[in-house]
């Protein structure tokens, strides 16, 4: 989007400044058959020097470029109907560029605030540099935990304190949909204080695009989605539900960090041979779900009772499914999974999710949603 506003303000601009050559002569503008004063004249050389400056801007990312161009679109929009019989169609373009302008600024303003948020969720954790897991510290977990952690492969390599992850997502919105919305979105852990920020991008159409931020931090958690980063669809934050729900996300999804396993906020309970139940509490608020494993101790599937939203009266069955195990950073984790509600209708799938990069310990923040 960005590069296409670039085009269109320096073809606007530009137009601006054949105004000007008419009004001291130095070239024909036959788009404008009205004669045009040498104070016009210099009326729409500025409309191109703020059009020029604002691409310019744009260019190398500056915070205040919108500002520019939308001084730049007034006075185009001035000159327009001063001039109105010749250049009434140029309305059209500069709707154009203040559309633009809007989305690219609504859209870069999501994406610093969720900048913001990640870096500073990053100050505010530990590291554990050098800490290796051993098999001692794992001897009091339940059998089942032991085996899936001795089986990933975390035994041996350091303790992780953050992660950062990217992942495609595929979408159903509600029940009742039938093709699938596909999306982006990166991720970020930190494990002491446990945090979690997600942004994702998801295509509604080739028109209409919407983002989300779901946050876990200090215990409280906020889910925020917004039509084209500006038009506020859901905004759910101080609720006991939501805080629940959200650290019952950040428990299930453990699994791509499992050392995370002997945190003081995780009680378990072996429920099975191959099922172990897990307690978060944090900061007041307290969720729990069952972890479940295949024999060799592969991560199967997790399943709990959780809130869909805030209005919510009773909570729903949550299952998050395993599709496809591999090895990452010398860690066994599920690559692929899949999240389902059990409704009185029937199961609704309505998430599949692939992992395509993920890190460890990594010393400094990567850049947001492109």
């Amino acid at each position: 989007m960005r590069i296409a506003l670039i085009i269109v303000i320096g073809i606007h601009g530009v137009i601006h400044l054949f105004g000007f050559l008419k009004a001291f002569d130095l070239s024909e503008f036959n788009a404008i058959t009205q004669p045009i004063s040498k104070a016009f004249g210099l009326l729409w050389l500025l409309t191109f020097v703020l059009f020029a400056v604002t691409v310019f801007l744009l260019s190398i990312q500056s915070n205040y470029w919108w500002a520019i161009g939308i001084v730049g679109v007034i006075l185009s929009q001035l000159l327009i109907l001063n001039y109105w019989s010749d250049a009434k169609f140029g309305t059209i373009i500069n709707l154009v560029v203040l559309v633009l302008i809007f989305l690219l600024y609504s859209s870069g303003s999501f994406k610093k605030m969720v900048g913001d948020e990640t870096a500073k969720m990053f100050e505010d954790s530990n590291t554990l540099v050098n800490t290796i897991l051993s098999e001692q510290m794992i001897v009091d977990l339940p059998a089942t935990i032991q085996k899936w952690l001795l089986n990933s492969g975390a035994i041996a390599k350091p303790l992780v304190y953050n992660v950062y992850l990217e992942q495609d997502l595929q979408m159903l919105m509600k029940p009742e949909q039938k093709e699938w919305n596909k999306a982006k979105a990166r991720q970020y852990f930190t494990i002491a204080p446990p945090a979690f920020i997600w942004s994702v991008k998801l295509k509604m159409n080739p028109f209409l695009a919407v983002v989300g931020r779901d946050k876990f931090e200090n215990g409280q958690g906020e889910m925020t989605i917004k039509l084209l980063s500006f038009f506020t669809i859901v905004d759910a934050k101080n609720n006991e539900k939501v805080n629940q729900a959200t650290l019952q996300r950040y428990l299930a999804e453990i699994v791509w960090f499992p050392s995370f396993s002997l945190s003081p906020y995780i009680s378990w309970e072996a429920m099975d041979d191959y099922s172990a139940k897990a307690t978060m509490e944090y900061n007041g608020t307290e969720g729990s779900g069952i972890f479940h494993f295949e024999e060799n101790g592969d991560f199967k599937k997790f399943v709990a009772m959780r809130y869909k939203d805030a209005d919510d009266v009773l909570p729903t069955e949550w299952t998050v499914t395993a599709t496809k195990t591999e090895e990452r950073n010398g860690i066994k984790i599920p690559v692929e999974s899949k999240a389902e509600w059990k409704l009185e209708s029937g199961n609704w799938t309505w998430l599949k999710l692939k992992i395509t990069d993920i890190r460890y310990n990594i010393g400094e923040m990567p850049m947001g949603l492109n």
